[in-house]
């Protein structure tokens, strides 16, 4: 038969369940976007930007059944969402690159938006394809698929050249997907399980540090910390990972720079249990956290093992099988119980840390931890909170408990602003059903905001919550200390509610604490009737997160003296001499 590569593409997409693509259409792919179109089960989305194209398929694959997929043009459309490529690669984050390619048959030199695009995205995809004939369209897609998704998943790159996709070819035939169900089950190795177990029983305070990849093992990590009487706190990508209503939850990180109750609640572990986490340097405090020798690493990727801490066990697999083998032989050990001493003395810390907050004087402005209180009132449990990168990424961390997996969601080792706004669109694509909310910097916000015209043309309800303050505050705080000026991080104030106007979107303006419950309910109620919703949130940021705190201490700590002495003594002159 002959058929298009597009229609080839087609075809392959909805056989893996693809619900969604994002990007904006070129000369080299219209015949795809005209296959997708026509599709019943897949809805094209424009964008305003590739960027914010892969930001969208990111949160897709974060939160949803299917997986994130582009539909970009070549060379611009692959540079442009290069941003998103990287946060998905480096998070571990599967995802599908469909892009048009030059004409590969007509010999010419030169052509538009000719560049090796398999070097350019070699560092932060898994692998590229560049197809050739009609014959490998289906099966390149298939397997591009099971590369993204199978082990420590990650983004994979198809190029699909202008002649394949545009134009006819000969096919044999247009096979179905194949799901090689169970290939991914591994065989768990009983004697370091059975250690693993004698390690944390014996242990006199062990410890669990869960990250992305335990995300979706949350029973069973509950279970496990509860028959331990462990305490339990997380990455920042995996902040969702263990329910942040639990007794034995503590917060993100512990050491230093992470909240009391996780500080204390770790201060005599002997033992770690790390699971799905490459110990990487946000949630590591900048590489300062007190990893105890006993460590015991489980992890998709054998590579993360020994990276940063040496490890005294490690167990290589997915964190979906391990869990539950080793609970069974937690339980056939039959621990001791602990009482409740932990559990009181995390009940007190928190409730301490927090009391800090709400006492702090805001002078007038919303503080963070009122906003977030009044926020998880009004949330339900299964709510999807997505942040930005920026100082409003720790505070939601320290302040906002997240209580069901894969409920929250930011960029994390890669680290990209302007992720919030299109990530939040993609998540509530693929959760129509369920709240989804934004929190988003007023720096960051600059990046990707016009994308709220994407989500009002799709009548998307979602409120984002800008937190402003005219500064890019994580840099500004980090610059005031040694330097005692702010470099290029104070901003021209925006008008927001202009932004909104002029792209669709409602607009909600909260200026102090005693706005919060009311701005926040008008806004849930606007995004409920299907309008997006730019929320002005007049935040104050002047009292430091303990995370920069730490990481300020931490990292002063690993100057040389002559380095400490220079930058100390230049911080001090400042301050004298304005």
């Amino acid at each position: 038969m002959k058929k298009t590569g597009a229609a080839l593409a087609r075809f392959a997409l909805e056989q893996l369940g693809v619900t969604h693509t994002f990007g904006i259409p070129g000369v080299h792919n219209t015949e795809l976007y005209d296959e997708l179109n026509a599709s019943e089960q897949i809805q094209p989305v424009l964008v305003a930007h590739e960027c914010g194209a892969a930001f969208m398929a990111d949160a897709v694959s974060r939160t949803g059944n299917s997986i994130g997929t582009l539909a970009i043009v070549p060379a611009a459309g692959v540079t442009h969402a290069a941003s998103g490529i990287g946060e998905a690669g480096l998070d571990g984050i599967p995802m599908l690159i469909i892009s048009g390619g030059i004409h590969s048959e007509n010999g010419r030199r030169y052509q538009l938006h000719d560049i090796d695009q398999h070097s350019l995205l070699k560092p932060i995809t898994k692998a590229s394809f560049r197809i050739l004939s009609h014959a490998e369209v289906i099966p390149t897609f298939y397997e591009a698929y099971r590369i993204a998704t199978g082990g420590e998943p990650g983004p994979v790159f198809i190029e699909l050249p202008y002649n394949i996709g545009n134009f006819l070819g000969e096919v044999d035939g247009m096979p179905a997907f194949q799901s090689q169900a169970g290939a991914s089950e591994a065989v768990l190795d009983s004697q370091a399980l059975q250690q693993a177990a004698q390690m944390l029983v014996a242990a006199r305070q062990p410890g669990l540090f869960a990250g992305w990849g335990a995300v979706d093992a949350q029973a069973e990590l509950v279970e496990l910390a509860e028959l331990l009487g462990a305490p339990v706190c997380t990455t920042l990508q995996g902040l969702s990972a263990f329910p942040g209503n639990h007794p034995l939850h503590v917060g993100m990180g512990f050491g230093a720079y992470a909240v009391p109750a996780a500080e204390n609640a770790f201060a005599n572990c002997d033992c770690l249990l790390a699971v799905g986490t490459r110990f990487s340097e946000i949630p590591t405090g900048s590489f300062s956290m007190p990893v105890p020798e006993q460590l015991i690493h489980i992890d998709i990727n054998p590579a993360v093992f020994h990276a940063n801490y040496p490890a005294s066990l490690t167990l290589s697999g997915d964190a979906t099988q391990i869990i539950p083998a080793l609970l069974a032989e937690v339980r056939a050990l039959q621990p001791q119980p602990r009482g409740n001493a932990l559990i009181e003395q995390i009940a007190r810390d928190k409730a301490g840390y927090l009391r800090s907050w709400l006492q702090h004087d805001s002078k007038g402005r919303v503080n963070p931890a009122h906003f977030c209180q009044a926020l998880r009132q009004q949330l339900a449990d299964d709510a999807i909170v997505v942040a930005d990168d920026g100082n409003h990424t720790f505070l939601l961390a320290e302040l906002m408990p997240i209580h069901i997996g894969r409920g929250f969601i930011s960029p994390s080792d890669f680290n990209a602003m302007g992720y919030c706004v299109p990530a939040t669109i993609g998540a509530k694509l693929a959760n129509p059903q369920r709240q989804v909310v934004g929190v988003v910097g007023d720096g960051a916000l600059r990046m990707t905001g016009l994308e709220t015209l994407t989500a009002s043309s799709l009548n998307i309800g979602v409120p984002l919550f800008v937190f402003s303050d005219g500064e890019l505050s994580q840099i500004a705080q980090a610059q005031e200390v040694p330097y005692n000026r702010k470099t290029c991080t104070v901003l021209k104030p925006l008008k927001i509610a202009a932004l909104a106007e002029a792209t669709g979107a409602a607009f909600v303006s909260i200026d102090n604490d005693q706005d919060c419950a009311a701005g926040i309910a008008e806004a849930l109620r606007l995004a409920a009737m299907g309008q997006p919703v730019l929320v002005d949130v007049r935040i104050d940021y002047s009292k430091r997160t303990r995370f920069t705190e730490g990481v300020v201490k931490a990292t002063l700590q690993r100057f040389t003296p002559r380095d400490k002495v220079r930058v100390v003594g230049r911080a001090l002159w400042r301050r004298v001499t304005g």
